[in-house]
């Protein structure tokens, strides 16, 4: 019942249907590399919670309905599925930069213009539309009648991983040489999850840039994500200790958050502040809007790491990490095998720490984390750490990056290749912070 529990916890949105041809990242070709199931980098002490390996992954797709259907049941005012049975933001649809005649189209057959938002950075602009019945036969009539357009539902996309919340509250044991150094100093970073909470020790004296809400709403998943990407303490090292972190909240404590609007919006406002590296953590479906800003983003250099997801092997790719040109993240446990429950496929560019790992805890302490959620930010650290301090983004020097951190990893029989690993594992070295004050995790 417990193991039950803990998926349920996972499971998240799923659908998802064929890839457009982004421009991808090149990475040139890797020697092949054998991948050991017992990685000589990893510590033999290492635990291993095999608890969800011990399931089976078909099982993933029924508790991401349950999910779903839980979430709706609590927000069925403001929230619905679509066709596919992926969660929607109720009587909304999404248009791309309307034309005026396509508006007054929309708006003589009974739509309104419900707000607009520009993004400026990406030179981008959307409509959110109310719809006057049916939001799946609205969109339907709004793509018949305007096929030139975009238009699309306006989706949720939801955590990648789960944070413990049976774990007791942790103090990490300083090591006996005293703290560790910052080498993420000088880098900025962005995230797109969450809120975080920025009065636990790993943040102090880093830059936090908060966005997305009127006031603070930390949340457990987005501090846990914050904190692998460049938190640092007497013990505890992100990927990128030190960094700059811009941190965009798109949900705010409200039961629409993270929606493609919301994401959209932060997505821009990274772009604007010229970070070169931006995690999600986040996954749902694939969208035609998210998709198009997206490419817009990648288009000017900027790096896209994300959660591939942890629906189970046999599902559909979640969005965006399978999207052409997003650096997609799975997790592996203490072993180096990957997560029963992550998604295979080409979407997966390199495996990280994924689970036997430790992040911090909202209001102070540690606790344990599982899931892809937790290994895309160990991946965008490493990648921000690439490429020059402060670096803004561009094409060439983002794709030196992936390259160099393919030529780090262990890599997997066909590098590059693999649907489990990708090019394979990296940031091994960062399990070290789940040895806390009475040993490691058990």
């Amino acid at each position: 019942m417990r193991c039950f529990a803990l998926l349920v916890c996972l499971a998240f949105a799923s659908p998802a249907g064929a890839q457009l041809g982004l421009p991808p990242v090149r990475v040139p070709p890797l020697p092949a590399v054998p991948l050991s199931s017992t990685p000589a980098a990893l510590p033999a002490s290492a635990a291993v919670d095999a608890s969800v390996g011990e399931l089976d992954p078909g099982r993933l797709r029924e508790l991401h309905a349950l999910r779903v259907r839980e979430l709706l049941r609590r927000h069925r005012d403001v929230l619905e599925t679509d066709p596919h049975g992926a969660p929607i933001v109720r009587g909304e649809v999404l248009a791309l930069a309307p034309s005026p005649q396509a508006l007054q189209a929309a708006t003589a057959v009974g739509f309104s213009l419900r707000r607009e938002l520009t993004l400026s950075a990406l030179e981008l602009r959307i409509a959110v539309l109310h719809v006057p019945a049916s939001t799946a036969r609205a969109l339907q009539r709004l793509q018949q009648q305007d096929p030139s357009g975009a238009y699309d539902f306006n989706h949720l996309y939801l955590e990648a991983g789960t944070v413990s919340a049976t774990s007791p509250a942790h103090r990490i044991a300083p090591p006996a040489e005293g703290p560790g150094d910052s080498p993420g100093e000088g880098i900025r970073i962005g995230m797109i999850d969450s809120g975080v909470d920025e009065t636990h020790e790993v943040f102090r004296g880093i830059t936090l840039a908060r966005h997305g809400c009127t006031e603070p709403v930390p949340a457990a998943h987005g501090t846990a994500v914050a904190s692998l990407l460049s938190g640092r303490a007497a013990a505890f090292q992100g990927a990128a200790p030190g960094a700059a972190l811009y941190a965009a909240d798109v949900f705010c404590g409200k039961p629409t958050g993270g929606s493609v609007e919301t994401i959209a919006e932060s997505l821009a406002w990274l772009v604007q502040q010229r970070i070169a590296v931006i995690n999600i953590s986040l996954v749902g479906p694939r969208n035609e809007l998210l998709e198009r800003i997206v490419r817009e983003a990648i288009a000017r250099g900027t790096l896209l790491v994300a959660a591939v997801g942890n629906d189970g092997p046999a599902a559909p790719p979640l969005y965006p990490a399978a999207w052409p040109g997003v650096i997609g993240v799975t997790g592996v446990d203490a072993r180096g095998r990957v997560l029963a429950e992550a998604a295979r496929g080409t979407q997966v560019k390199f495996a990280a720490p994924g689970a036997d790992l430790v992040a911090a805890r909202m209001r102070g302490g540690y606790l344990r984390v599982r899931g892809t959620s937790f290994a895309a930010p160990i991946v965008a650290g490493l990648l921000a750490g690439a490429l020059p301090s402060a670096a803004s983004p561009d094409s060439r020097a983002a794709s030196g990056a992936v390259a160099a951190l393919a030529r780090s990893a262990q890599h997997s029989a066909a590098a590059g290749a693999d649907p489990a690993y990708g090019y394979g594992i990296v940031g091994t070295e960062l399990r070290l912070q789940t040895m806390l004050g009475n040993g490691p995790i058990k």
